[in-house]
């Protein structure tokens, strides 16, 4: 646990949305998996290290917290334009994709 805390502002200045993964692939010869995320208004391509823990195939039609406002960057010459939320990012733990309940729809402000 960290002892460094931010204020409201700062926690303020993250956008957290509700996702819903609609395409996954594995891009080979990596450990990533490039997914389509509908945001509600849009679709957006994000590039995430989970590809040793989850196939593409279990992961599309999941619900998931995104970080929307993060700068996009190029990840092995792939635009990645936001980032999934995962519990268990340690070394040597498993991630775990944050989810949200099927009442919730995509681009709903997650806070």
């Amino acid at each position: 646990m960290t002892n460094q805390y931010i204020s409201i502002d700062d926690f303020a200045k993250i956008d957290l949305r509700v996702g819903k993964i609609i395409e996954a692939e594995h891009i080979p010869g990596t450990k990533l998996l490039k997914l389509i995320v509908d945001l509600g208004n849009e679709r957006r391509q994000i590039i995430s290290g989970i590809a040793d823990y989850y196939r593409p195939e279990d992961i599309i039609g999941k619900k998931v917290v995104v970080v929307a406002n993060l700068k996009p960057k190029k990840i092995r010459g792939y635009l990645s334009e936001g980032m999934i939320l995962a519990a268990g990012c340690e070394k040597g733990q498993r991630p775990v994709i944050v989810t949200v309940g099927d009442e919730a729809e995509p681009g709903w402000r997650v806070c």
